[in-house]
């Protein structure tokens, strides 16, 4: 994941490419298991070919409609990711001007929150 080194919050512009390469490599992966399952049961079993065939082909489509229906939620989290992303650097950007406008009232809820917290802690 990429950061932006300026507020230290991370961004989600590269997660949509990386998560479609994380996808790609574990349906990748999940072929050649299927394809080293089915080399190892041919070289045991050559009478039985046609069959080892067919179910290698039946595995091959089914990691095929597995990798098709984890695509849309990758999408989905990846949009979701973004949304959170802008939503906390609005909330950055708030709390921000907040402060500057009230550096007093900032401080006086910060001192408070600390004595709360280790209140808390120490229990």
């Amino acid at each position: 994941m990429k950061t932006i080194t300026r507020d230290n919050t991370p961004s989600t512009s590269g997660m949509l490419h990386d998560s479609e390469d994380v996808l790609n490599k574990v349906s990748s992966s999940a072929h050649a298991v299927v394809n080293s399952i089915a080399g190892a049961a041919d070289e045991a079993a050559s009478r039985a070919k046609p069959a080892i065939d067919q179910v290698a082909a039946m595995a091959h489509q089914a990691v095929d409609k597995a990798a098709g229906a984890a695509a849309p939620t990758v999408d989905w989290l990846t949009e979701q990711g973004e949304s959170i992303n802008a939503s906390q650097k609005q909330l950055v950007a708030q709390t921000r001007d907040y402060v500057s406008t009230n550096p007093l009232k900032a401080v006086g809820i910060a001192v408070v929150a600390g004595f709360l917290l280790s209140h808390l802690i120490r229990r």
